[in-house]
């Protein structure tokens, strides 16, 4: 079912161009739905990157990136609150978590889930942690696999938000498979410390 209906007139940006942000722009690439790509460099210095997955991946400022409606957060977990900085509130906008924690001691996330420490720096944002259980080359690839669709798990403590992602994955070409709040199912794709969730790298095709 497509649900692109969902999601007329919303902007998305790919925050982060390594090997996650590149294959998440790949898949917005693939399905022709448009993304903006950002990081702290100058948008020129990876252009012609962009330029090689599509053209409706279009490099820019990280100042113009939070303007977009959905936000992917594809950046290093460290690197989380300079993208925070960039705007002073998030109200209206959602973040989607693709960050991992791992090897982060709990204590310095102040024994909260790594996606609810997150959430606390993007004010006002409604934050849905989702499309980070996979490695960069398994995300890479054609969603479609053998007539079904590859599992991306979402979490969120927003059920409009999780909805809106999950149409998202959808059009994209992913079955959505949502686990609930970010403290219970949430758990399930989060590192904690040197451990990582159990469905973490958990590459699951759904048919349906």
């Amino acid at each position: 079912m497509n649900n692109s209906q969902n999601n007329v007139a919303k902007s998305y940006a790919i925050i982060g161009f390594g090997k996650i942000g590149k294959a998440l722009a790949k898949a917005f690439a693939r399905k022709g739905i448009e993304a903006s790509v950002a990081t702290t460099r100058a948008p020129e210095s990876f252009a012609s990157e962009a330029a090689a997955i599509g053209p409706g991946i279009n490099p820019t400022t990280l100042a113009e990136a939070v303007k977009a409606d959905v936000i992917f957060l594809a950046v290093r977990f460290e690197s989380h609150p300079d993208v925070a900085k960039a705007m002073p509130n998030w109200q209206g906008k959602i973040i989607v978590d693709v960050t991992n924690a791992y090897g982060v001691p709990s204590e310095k996330l102040g024994g909260l889930p790594s996606a609810k420490f997150v959430a606390q720096a993007f004010t006002g944002g409604k934050l849905v942690k989702g499309f980070n259980h996979l490695g960069a080359a398994i995300l890479d690839q054609d969603p479609a696999v053998h007539g079904g669709s590859r599992v991306v798990f979402l979490a969120s403590d927003d059920d409009d938000a999780t909805a809106e992602i999950a149409a998202l994955a959808e059009d994209l070409g992913f079955a959505a498979v949502k686990l609930g709040g970010l403290s219970e199912g949430g758990l399930l794709v989060q590192a904690h410390g040197n451990i990582w969730g159990q469905l973490i790298f958990q590459d699951l095709v759904k048919f349906d």
